[in-house]
Parts: structure tokens; C-alpha cells; sequence
């Protein structure tokens, strides 16, 4: 190693201060280095140091003056100008310590910043690897930089994609919670409507067990509920489809007198209200130990329609009904006008026509008045025939699996007439049916 003397250190230190221009304005060299590097100055300070420590004497060779230099710049910037006073003295032997101490002792005032672009500017010129080290931790920052930019784009989109959902789902509960009372409403005001009909049919069903009523009752009003929904949909259905009608077949002749006299039959007309029950085996058992023709055989081919009159003793008409092993078509339907007789009656007919099976369906007319279509659709069609008495369909006939369930319905008196229950078998050709029914009045 080749010892230099004080004044050669002070000149080389002096040489390179002035080459590095380290005296000029701190600002407009702070700006060179960082537009230079593209980061800051005390980062590329910092990289520097760390190059510096882990690559001297391996992958870096410098002189002993260059590292005289590096030290004392590395000195200036973690301590400030040397304070003499406060260090102890150097020993008489220790010859690169006194070189360090001279050269720190050198760069006098020089300031933290103007000293870490000394150590960088030397640094760069005697390590060419020195620059793609910079540049590689440049781009592993923009790298880090552009990954955090994009995380938070997604955090932005996934916190607006929230608050989205959360905001939908505010609404979509409001929306339920305004259903819910408007639910709750609806069915308190049916229930209130028909509480009393339903406490004597559950009184009649199960006659001194208070509990048993209550269950009764409860599921009744639910079901009622349901079906009066049902319809509201329906008729809701059937409302748009009229108007579309309206709508595409513009001006039509106006109706006649007599088409306005019979459309008044059917204003006002309250919806029947249908349910079902699971206790098929015990309501055949009451109904075949009760009095009267509550079990009927209803042959294939065969139509057996219930006539039933209004009275003045009630305002409402019961209904129920299962048959064993297979289903049967069941509608209800109203005859306008003073019944002639307070008795029920049981008329079985036949139908006109025959079908290729078992299954399929054929028209035909119940008592050269009723006009119907396929069982699947039900009754469409109700106009006078021959001067007989206006109908108005009251329940379309389906086919109902009777055979697994009990069907029982109610419906409110639309005035003074007959009401014509329809179990309908006339699309079996070889299946006789087994009809259990029950009929009764309410207030």
C-alpha cells in the first residue's frame, strides 16, 4: 500500500471537490443527480453506500485515495464537519487513520447533501457497474410502484363493487320490509273478513278442541292468503293481455243491449277461496258415516253436477271433496235467478263425445248451458243457450288430485241462484270414480 503524504491527500480531496462541482448551487445539483438516476438524492445516497459495502474488494477495486474520499464523505454525511476537540487523538502508528481523518477534516463545512453527491459522482465514475445497479433498482421501484397502483385501483373497484352490492341490498330490504307490511296488512284485513267463516268450519271439524280449531284456522287463512295473491297475479295477468288486445285491434263495434244486460251478472262476483287438506282418510270416513248422498259413483264418461240453492239462512256455501285412487275434474259455477226449490239436487249426465283414451279430453255441455273447453284450461266460455238462465264461473274446471288430498273452497253469495258444482269424469273411458263430498251454509 502506498502511503501518500498530507499534502498529496489534500490536493487529491481539493480535486475532486472541484470536479464533482460540489461548491455550485445544492439545488441544481440535487435536481442533476435525481434526473440523472430518477430517484431521489438521499436514495441514491443510500444505494450507493450499500454498493459500496457490498462490493468493495470483490466485484469493485479502488484506490486507496478513492477510498480515503468515499470514507470521508460517508463521515461528513452521518457526523458533520470533524470536531477535533471531541475525537481522540490518532496514534503515532496508524497511518490510514490519520489519512481519514485529514481527508474528512478537508471537506471543512461541506454540507450533508452536498457531500452524499460526492460520494455518488466518485462512486459512479470508478464503478461502471455502479449505474445498471441503479437502474435495475429503478425499475424494481416503478415495478413496485405501478403493482401498488394497480392494487389500488382494485381495492377502489372492489370498495365501490361493495358498496354497490351493500346499497342494493339496503334497497332490496326496504323493498321486503314494505312487502312484509304490505303482506301483513292485506292478510290481517282477509283474516278479519274471514275469521267467522272459518271458526264454524273448524268448529264443525273438530267440535270441543279449542287447539286443534286454532290449527285449523291458521292454516286455513294462510292458504286463503295465498290463493287471493294467486288471483290478484291472475287477474293482473288477464288485465295486460285485455289491454294489448285493445290496444292492436283499435275501434270495435259497441256492444249490443242485451250483451250489457248480461255482463252485469258478472260484476261484482267475489273470488272463491280454495285450499287443500292432508286428512283424506278420516274426511272419507266421516263423510261415509254421515247421513244423506255424500258418496256418489261417478262411471267414466259420466259428469255429476251438485245443485246447490242459495237460502236466507246463510251468506256463504261450504264445499269439500276427495275420491279414492284417481282424480276428477271440478269446477263451480253460478245460475242467476229465484231457485225454484231449497233442495239439494244430484244430476249425472254423459258426454257427448268420445275419446281415442283414457286420458285425453273431449267438449261437450252440462245441462245444454255450459260451454267449456279442455279440462287442463278450464271453462272459458258463459253465454245464455236457448233463453236458460245466465252462468257465471265461479271456479274453472281442473283436474284436481283429489284422490291425494282433501279440495274444500268457500265462495260469498253474488245474490239469488244455484250453485252448480261439477265433478267431471268425461275424459275416462274406462275409469269409474268414487266421489266423497260434503256441502254446508254460513253466515
Amino acid at each position: 500500500m502506498a502511503i501518500m503524504s498530507n499534502v498529496d491527500i489534500s490536493s487529491q480531496i481539493t480535486s475532486e471537490l472541484s470536479r464533482c462541482d460540489i461548491n455550485s448551487e445544492k439545488s441544481s445539483k440535487n435536481k442533476s443527480i435525481e434526473g440523472k438516476w430518477g430517484l431521489p438524492l438521499s436514495e441514491v445516497y443510500k444505494l450507493a453506500l450499500n454498493f459500496y459495502k457490498e462490493k468493495e474488494g470483490k466485484a469493485v477495486q479502488l484506490s486507496y485515495e478513492d477510498k480515503l474520499q468515499l470514507v470521508a464523505f460517508a463521515q461528513q454525511v452521518s457526523h458533520g464537519p470533524l470536531a477535533t476537540s471531541k475525537v481522540p487523538p490518532v496514534g503515532a502508528l496508524d497511518v490510514v487513520g490519520r489519512d481519514r481523518r485529514l481527508a474528512w477534516q478537508r471537506l471543512s463545512d461541506l454540507s450533508p447533501d452536498q457531500s452524499r453527491i460526492g460520494f455518488v459522482s466518485l462512486l459512479s465514475r470508478r464503478c461502471p457497474h455502479f449505474e445498471a445497479y441503479i437502474e435495475a433498482h429503478r425499475r424494481e421501484n416503478e415495478e413496485k410502484q405501478r403493482k401498488a397502483q394497480e392494487q389500488a385501483l382494485r381495492d377502489l373497484e372492489r370498495r365501490k363493487q361493495r358498496e354497490e352490492e351493500e346499497k342494493i341490498e339496503r334497497e332490496i330490504r326496504a323493498k321486503q320490509e314494505m312487502e312484509e307490511v304490505a303482506r301483513r296488512k292485506v292478510q290481517q284485513a282477509l283474516n278479519e273478513q274471514t275469521y267467522d267463516q272459518f271458526r264454524t268450519y273448524a268448529e264443525q271439524q273438530y267440535p270441543g278442541d279449542p287447539e286443534r280449531q286454532g290449527d285449523l284456522i291458521k292454516q286455513l287463512q294462510d292458504q286463503h292468503y295465498l290463493q287471493y295473491m294467486q288471483q290478484l297475479h291472475a287477474t293482473a295477468l288477464s288485465n295486460n293481455i285485455i289491454q294489448q288486445s285493445t290496444d292492436t285491434t283499435g275501434d270495435e263495434e259497441l256492444p249490443s243491449e242485451e250483451q250489457n244486460t248480461e255482463d252485469n251478472y258478472f260484476e261484482g262476483i267475489a273470488q272463491a277461496s280454495m285450499w287443500t287438506r292432508d286428512d283424506i282418510q278420516l274426511f272419507k270416513e266421516i263423510v261415509s258415516k254421515s247421513e244423506g248422498d255424500g258418496v256418489v259413483r261417478v262411471g267414466h264418461g259420466e259428469i255429476v253436477t251438485v245443485r246447490v240453492p242459495t237460502t236466507v239462512v246463510g251468506t256463504q256455501l261450504f264445499w269439500e271433496f276427495a275420491t279414492d285412487h284417481y282424480d276428477i275434474g271440478f269446477g263451480v259455477y253460478f245460475e242467476w235467478g229465484t231457485p225454484t226449490t231449497d233442495q239439494v239436487l244430484v244430476h249425472v249426465s254423459e258426454s257427448e263425445e268420445d275419446d281415442e283414451d283414457d286420458d285425453d279430453y273431449g267438449d261437450g255441455e252440462y245441462l245444454d248451458t255450459l260451454q267449456h273447453t279442455d279440462l287442463e284450461t278450464g271453462a272459458q266460455v258463459l253465454r245464455r243457450v236457448n233463453n236458460t238462465p245466465m252462468l257465471s264461473e265461479i271456479v274453472p274446471i281442473y283436474r284436481r288430485d283429489s284422490h291425494l288430498e282433501v279440495y274444500v273452497g268457500s265462495h260469498t253469495y253474488p245474490g239469488e241462484g244455484c250453485y252448480l258444482l261439477k265433478f267431471d269424469n268425461s275424459y275416462s273411458l274406462w275409469r269409474s270414480k268414487t266421489l266423497y263430498y260434503r256441502i254446508c251454509y254460513s253466515n
